[in-house]
């Protein structure tokens, strides 16, 4: 089912992130590559506690690239914070028949840009 990151992305932006646990499987394994350190988890359970633990600012990701091949998808954008950009991530998901993810895999940099920053 492609299109899954979007609205995932789309939902940890919003005002209620909590909305993403929708789109996971129960048993969702998960590892978020951040600057300096790694938040991994085996479960919906681990992951609705990363997201609890998530400093609450104003950030929107920004896709400037989706594809999607079998039950393989992938995003590519920056992350603003306060309309500013602060960095950039390349993540990707297994998705289920059923739609849901199963696992995601996220890496994101301040330091680097794969593809040029919008004007």
């Amino acid at each position: 089912m492609a299109g899954v990151l979007l609205t995932y992305m789309a939902r940890m932006d919003s005002e209620d992130p909590g909305q993403a646990l929708d789109l996971l499987e129960p048993d969702f394994r998960y590892l978020i590559a951040l600057p300096g350190r790694e938040a991994t988890g085996r479960s919906k359970t681990d992951f609705a506690a990363y997201i609890a633990g998530r400093n609450a600012v104003e950030r929107e990701h920004k896709i400037l690239r989706h594809s999607s091949d079998g039950d393989l998808e992938t995003v590519y954008g920056v992350v603003t914070e306060s309309g500013k950009a602060v960095g950039s991530f390349l993540s990707a998901a297994v998705v289920t028949p059923e739609g849901r993810m199963a696992r995601y895999q996220s890496y994101f940099t301040t330091t680097y840009d794969l593809i040029d920053l919008p004007e």
